[in-house]
Parts: C-alpha cells; sequence; structure tokens
C-alpha cells in the first residue's frame, strides 16, 4: 500500500498508465501534500495484493482542530476496447472504512490485483496552519496488512472564494437522465420528467460542478426549436395578446437554481449559478413562420419583457440570462446558422433580435440578458461586424488562437469572451485536462466550455469510450441518485483553484507557462495563418486543424506532472509579484 499523487493513475496490476509513465519516475510514490485553507488537496492510496483475498482500508487525519474533513472514493478502471487497456476515472464515493475482495467483484477483471482510492481533505478556512498526518490503513491477509502516513503540510494562504475563469459544463435537453438512470425513471414512468426526485437530480448536477469550482449549462431546446416543458413557461394567445400563463414548472426547475439555494449545503455555500441558457429559439416565444411580421416581433417583445418583470420580482439579477441560437441551415430547421455562423448574411438576423431583445428589457433593468453566439469560420467578421450587437462570444479555440488583438478588443468593450472544445480522454495524460484551463487563464479570457460533458457513454463501465465527452458518471448501477465525480473532474478543480491563488498572489504568467511545458505564454496563441485571408466559406476542418497544429502539438507535449510542476512553482514561494 503507498500514497501516489494525483496526477500518475494506477492501472489493475499496480503499476502506471502508459500516458502517465513519463512523468511517474522510479517510483510514483510520495510522503507529502502541499495545501491551502478554503480549498481541496487530494492523493491517491494504491493497494496491491499477490493474491485474490478480502481486503479493509481505513483512513484517518490527525487534526485535534476537528476542522478538516476527507472523503474517500474507490477508483472505477474502465477497459478501454482500442487499446485493450485499462484506465481509472469514475470515483465511486464509499466509507472511510471500506471493505471489499481482490479483484473487485463488480469490476469483471480476473486479473485485477491493485485497488486504487481517491482520497480529498477540505481545509475551511479557519483551519490552523501547519502540519497533519492522514494514515490510511490495511489488513488483509497473511503478509497483506500495514499502514502508510502523509505529511499534509497546510500553508497560512487562503484560496479565493472567487474563480479566476468561468469552466462550463455543457450539455442538451433531459432525456438522458432518463437513460442514466433508468432504475430511478422506471419508478414514474411518464410522470418522471415533472418527478421531485427528477428535479433533484437536475439539481445535483449542478451542485456537482459547482463544488468542483465549474458551472452546468443545459440547452432546453432542439435543433428545430422544440422546447422541452421544464425548461420554459407556458405560453397562451397570439399576437399581441401573446403572453405567459404559467410559471409553475420553470420555477420548479429554476428557482433553487438561481436564488443559489441548491447548493446551500455545499462547501462553497449557497450562489446563483452565473449563467443560463433562455428557452428563446427561432420558433419560441414566436413562430419563425411568421418571421419578419408585426405578429412576429409583438409576440417576441411581450414574452420577453414579461420574462424581464418576472425574473426582477424573484430578485434573480446574479445569473445571466443568455438568448442563445444554436440551429445550423443544414439541419432544415431554419434558413440560417445561429450557431458558429459561415455567412456573413446571416448575421443580420442576429442584428434584429438584438434590436428585439433592447425593446423588450427596459435599459435600467438589473436583469442581466446578453445576447450569446458561439463563433467559429467568421469569427472574426463576426467580432467586427457584431461589435456591441453580441456582448457574449464562445470562440472555437483554434480560431480564437489567432485573433488575439480581437479578443482583447471584444473584452475591453465589456463583451464576455469564452473559448470551448471536448474534455481530453483518459487516454491522455493526466495533465491534459488542466490545459483549456490554464489556457484561459494565459489568454486573459473569462472562460472555457466542456461540450457534452454529461455522456458517459451507453456502457461506461465495461464497454468505455474514453470519456472524451464526459467528466461525470451516473450512480445508478451503485445504487445512488446522484452523479459521480471522475479523477479528470477532480483534477481540473484543483487546477482552477490553484490558478486562483496564482492571480491573487499576482505571478509572472511567463513562470507559469515555464514550469507547465517550457514555453513563453505567447507560444500559446497562433500565428496568422494563410487560410484567414480566404472566405470562411472556403475553409474545411483540416485547413483549421492543419493553421493551428503547432501550437496545439507544442501543447499536446507537455507530461502527466505539467500541472504539478506549476503547483511546486506556487507552494515554493517563488514567482515575481507581478502580472
Amino acid at each position: 500500500m503507498a500514497w501516489w499523487p494525483e496526477h500518475i493513475r494506477p492501472d489493475p496490476s499496480g503499476g502506471v498508465v502508459a500516458p502517465d509513465r513519463p512523468a511517474a519516475g522510479r517510483s510514483p510514490r510520495i510522503t507529502t501534500l502541499n495545501a491551502s485553507r478554503g480549498g481541496w488537496a487530494s492523493a491517491q492510496i494504491v493497494v496491491t495484493l499477490p493474491r485474490p483475498q478480502p481486503y479493509q482500508i481505513s483512513v484517518a487525519i490527525a487534526d485535534r482542530s476537528g476542522k478538516i474533513a476527507l472523503t474517500l472514493y474507490r477508483e472505477w478502471f474502465h477497459f478501454t476496447e482500442w487499446d485493450k487497456s485499462y484506465y481509472p476515472d469514475a470515483l465511486i464515493p464509499i466509507p472511510l472504512q471500506y471493505s471489499s475482495q481482490m479483484p473487485e467483484p463488480d469490476a469483471g477483471n480476473p486479473n485485477q490485483r491493485a485497488a486504487a482510492f481517491w482520497l480529498d481533505i477540505w481545509i475551511p478556512i479557519d483551519t490552523p496552519a501547519g502540519a497533519y498526518v492522514v494514515t490510511a490503513a490495511l489488513a488483509a491477509g497473511a503478509g497483506g496488512g500495514g499502514r502508510a502516513s502523509l505529511r499534509l503540510n497546510v500553508a497560512e494562504s487562503v484560496i479565493p472564494a472567487d474563480d479566476p475563469v468561468i469552466i462550463d459544463h455543457n450539455s442538451y435537453g433531459s432525456s438522458w437522465l432518463a437513460e442514466q438512470y433508468p432504475k430511478l425513471s422506471r419508478q414514474y414512468g411518464d410522470d418522471f420528467f415533472t418527478s421531485d426526485d427528477f428535479f433533484r437530480l437536475v439539481q445535483a448536477y449542478h451542485r456537482i460542478f459547482y463544488e468542483h469550482r465549474g458551472t452546468f449549462h443545459q440547452l432546453g431546446y432542439g435543433h428545430a426549436g422544440k422546447v422541452a416543458p421544464e425548461f420554459a413557461p407556458v405560453l397562451a394567445g397570439s399576437g399581441r395578446s401573446k403572453r405567459i400563463i404559467d410559471w409553475s414548472l420553470y420555477d420548479r426547475h429554476y428557482g433553487a437554481l438561481l436564488d443559489g439555494s441548491a447548493f446551500r449545503n455545499t462547501r462553497r455555500g449557497p450562489k446563483p449559478i452565473p449563467f443560463v441558457y433562455l428557452p428563446v429559439n427561432p420558433e419560441w416565444p414566436a413562430s419563425f413562420l411568421w418571421w419578419g411580421e408585426a405578429g412576429y416581433e409583438a409576440e417576441f417583445v411581450n414574452v420577453l419583457s414579461e420574462m424581464e418583470k418576472h425574473f426582477r420580482e424573484k430578485g434573480w439579477t446574479s445569473t445571466r440570462f443568455e438568448v442563445f441560437f444554436n440551429h445550423k441551415k443544414r439541419y432544415r430547421g431554419f434558413p440560417w446558422d445561429g450557431d458558429e455562423v459561415r455567412f456573413a448574411e446571416d448575421n443580420e438576423y442576429l442584428r434584429e433580435y438584438a434590436r428585439l431583445m433592447k425593446k423588450a428589457i427596459p435599459a435600467a433593468s438589473p436583469v442581466r440578458f446578453v445576447l450569446r453566439t458561439d463563433a467559429s469560420w467568421s469569427l472574426e467578421q463576426q467580432f467586427r461586424d457584431l461589435a456591441g450587437v453580441v456582448n457574449m462570444w464562445v470562440c472555437s479555440g483554434g480560431i480564437l488562437s489567432w485573433l488575439k488583438e480581437e479578443a482583447a478588443k471584444a473584452r475591453s468593450r465589456g463583451e464576455i469572451v469564452w473559448h470551448y472544445s471536448g474534455p481530453p480522454p483518459v487516454t491522455q495524460p493526466a495533465s491534459a485536462i488542466t490545459r483549456p484551463v490554464l489556457r484561459t487563464w494565459v489568454w486573459g479570457i473569462d472562460g472555457y466550455i466542456h461540450w457534452l460533458t454529461v455522456n458517459a457513454g451507453a456502457d461506461p463501465w465495461f464497454k468505455f469510450d474514453g470519456g472524451g465527452t464526459a467528466l461525470v458518471y451516473p450512480g445508478d448501477l451503485f445504487g445512488q441518485r446522484e452523479p459521480m465525480p471522475s479523477i479528470r473532474l477532480k483534477i481540473q478543480r484543483n487546477c482552477v483553484q490553484d490558478i486562483a491563488l496564482l492571480q491573487s498572489r499576482k505571478v509572472n504568467r511567463a513562470e507559469v507557462t515555464m514550469a507547465y511545458n517550457s514555453t513563453q505564454p505567447s507560444e500559446w496563441w497562433s500565428e496568422r495563418p494563410g487560410i484567414a485571408a480566404r472566405p470562411p466559406h472556403e475553409w474545411t476542418n483540416p485547413d483549421i486543424d492543419d493553421a493551428v497544429k503547432a501550437v496545439e502539438d507544442k501543447l499536446r507535449s507537455a507530461d502527466a506532472a505539467a500541472w504539478e510542476r506549476v503547483r511546486q512553482l506556487l507552494y515554493a514561494g517563488a514567482g515575481r509579484r507581478t502580472k
């Protein structure tokens, strides 16, 4: 039995998974862990037994203050078909004293000789600084027991409560909840999506990302504009008489999220969600059949005005309510691109919606509406043509990488700038999950979106696809009515809190990138490529990949210990105190 750092992942034989081996050195074992107050510290415990047998593990901390809290998880080894290898990722909550069998009875791997456990250590702000000892004790067959100690050094520093960048986790609709929680959904049948357990489950997804220093986004309508009932108030009438007649399901869905009470019992405390999609699309609240007619304008303005009034009366003024269009003309729902606009003429629709929003929402309203666009192909032209029209930009990271000055101009206008991609799969080094977080901070923009981070696949336990679109896992198989975190989500959380501390200390970004992968911040941007001189409708995806290949290859070359080196910089007290 041994303590391992968070960034070196074990395999079921007790070795190191292939992507992390270059960083492991002779031995991944650790004896000390540095941490700050107001945040989390994490480590792994790896138990290796020579033969099949029962075992018991327990974890405790010597803490006279009684402030520090421990949470233990069992790491699930996922089998990936394409490389015939096992990787730990899903984290199953277990008690601090846990009994099982080697091999694990439910794991389906008769050759397993190692079990791995993730320990989260919560260190409140008022914890006395100093050294603490965390002890793991193993009881097994002959020669299989023992104890291993970890020294936890708690610094005087306090991690800022506010996130330095927004890390957003995106999803679509709610139908996937019934698929991932079949035991729960079968109890209700057709009533599942209006049940108290359904809304508790939705809040649980918001909570898990919030607790991990992120946020959760659910888009409630499809590409043809159909809105799921729990994402919108009920409408009645037409033309000038179009109005909202029932808020009950919408408020049941969002009320506790928008006033923060859904997070009351979290470590971070209650706080309203910072962003939320509105159900607004070309087909809601007015039918696109009447686009350009006075009736469309009247319906849109009436309903949006009523939404503003309702949000204001509820006191929901901390959240940004996004008017966002997620359709493409090739889906044949509407004749223009709302998402990732490729043709300049489609920008006229966004200008018109901005006009309608301005008409519907009082200029002095405390409710914060934003017109959001997700942009790629024509991002550069949109930055120029829609300046002051769009006030939330969610950008292709590749294309944004050669538009440093345009991004800075947008932010100087008070506009929000994010970039997006998918989560890295488990087959990449453990540090891969930190790369987009660090890039957001190095670029000096506001946030980053992980696309579709709830899609763990049809069978993530025995037919795993690598987790390329998942950072959480459904707990249904293990009798839990809530999602379970992943190792990658934990590493991402710890990265965000480290950046918050780096920023508060005004550590030079160049020192951070040099520690991370021996680069300068300028090397995280791309040179303007040749394709940028051509119209975007002539580009192909391979063109874009080629344009950013040099930078992306350099960033992907970071080994599993890349973020650990940044953390060493942080706790060594190094770094010039300049921006």
